[in-house]
């Protein structure tokens, strides 16, 4: 098949990228600002070449087809990942987070719907968080005014089909919920393509069971010393009065991921990009998972590195688009554009399923220093009420 080329914004450490190449497609340039991404993606991808300037909306000012080797509307793709915290539902706990597109991080839209202006590529695809659709904080409004300002000025016919897909249902052994764009510039429709692992998802051991590290991160913080006593695939609420374990917390005070611990036996849940000392999921082994783990848990290949700090690890693989997810698209768009035919190829991404998997670890009885704790526990009294973040409409 013939590759296709594709410019790749707010690149990461690459998940958007390898999922697509994955798929036939040929990276011509990639655009990121973060410094330390770059790097991890120069290590994987030597070959790679990262624009200068790194900010997207300097890119777009000077950037041209000729530039990278193309004629006019040659490129196939403009895959973008732009940050999601202006329209993240995690956000909403933050004084400066879940602003939408009146977030000053949310500016370099601008610079990508500049790309489409001045490359008006066969298709544009963006990942983002759920809120990136969804709701009054929602960026659709803002793309699809600019999008039909350049319709108008270039005689396209871009035209925005959104989807939520869930990455487990494609075989990443992770539940990641993420909002997908596409726009053709033709007005076509676009089939989406179908899910793949309803009821037989790829598992968090089957991910990991091959993996061995010469230094574990170890659990620290206040509540450490419990998360031996959580149960598999559970989290704090197994310490509430609606759970199986002593009281020491109030039913929903706390959020999802406060002592969220991985099963062997299920999908992990959605990995954070800035967990704190007690923000889940963590190992079944009651420690936090490694940057190596959470590759896995991504779909990233085995040998996939990312480098810096630990935190500036896990930031950038928390952040990223799972490849095989990509690699999936990319086989629709390539399909549906150019008549790729990948019914006898398997997905070259896919982690096996395991034929056996192990019994969860039994808990350990609760430490005498968190029994103190035990009593009864108020349980968070209702939507709108209580102790809660900022709120978006504020």
């Amino acid at each position: 098949m013939q590759h296709l080329p594709f410019l790749s914004a707010f690149s990461g450490i690459g998940g958007l990228d390898l999922g697509l190449e994955r798929a036939g497609f040929l990276g011509v340039g990639a655009i990121e600002s973060d410094a330390t991404a770059r790097d991890s993606l120069a290590t994987n991808r030597p070959d790679v070449r990262l624009l200068e300037p790194h900010e997207i909306n300097e890119v777009a000012r000077n950037l041209t087809p000729r530039d990278l080797g193309l004629s006019e509307r040659e490129l196939v793709l403009l895959a973008a990942g732009p940050p999601c915290q202006p329209f993240s539902k995690a956000a909403q706990w933050s004084s400066h987070g879940g602003r939408g597109m009146a977030d000053d991080r949310a500016s370099c839209l601008n610079g990508l719907v500049e790309l489409v202006e001045r490359f008006l590529p066969h298709a544009l695809l963006i990942e983002n968080v759920p809120g990136f659709v969804q709701g009054g904080r929602s960026a659709l409004p803002f793309l699809k005014a600019r999008l039909g300002d350049v319709n108008r000025r270039s005689g396209t016919r871009y035209r925005l089909h959104c989807r939520t897909l869930n990455a487990v249902d494609f075989g990443v052994p992770q539940r990641r919920k993420r909002a997908f764009i596409l726009a053709l510039r033709d007005g076509a429709d676009f089939a989406w393509p179908l899910a793949t692992h309803i009821g037989c998802p790829v598992r968090a051991w089957d991910a990991l069971m091959g993996l061995r590290l010469t230094c574990p991160p170890i659990a620290r913080g206040r509540f450490a010393g419990l998360l031996a006593s959580v149960p598999e695939g559970k989290n704090y609420q197994h310490f509430t009065e609606r759970g199986e374990g002593p009281s020491l917390f109030g039913y929903r005070r706390r959020y999802w991921s406060f002592l969220l611990k991985l099963a062997k036996a299920e999908p992990s849940w959605t990995l954070s990009a800035s967990p704190g000392p007690a923000t889940g999921p963590f190992h079944w082994e009651s420690r936090p998972l490694a940057p190596e783990e959470m590759l896995r848990l991504q779909s990233f290949p085995s040998a996939w590195k990312v480098v810096g700090l630990h935190r500036d690890r896990v930031r950038q693989v928390g952040n990223a688009t799972p490849p095989l997810v990509a690699e999936v698209l990319g086989r629709s768009i390539a399909s549906q554009l150019f008549d790729a035919d990948f019914r006898v190829e398997p997905l070259t991404l896919t982690i096996r399923r395991a034929a056996h998997v192990p019994p969860p670890t039994p808990p350990q009885s609760v430490a005498a220093p968190f029994m103190a704790m035990a009593g009864s526990h108020a349980a968070h009294p209702g939507a709108g009420q209580g102790p809660q973040g900022r709120q978006a409409n504020r």
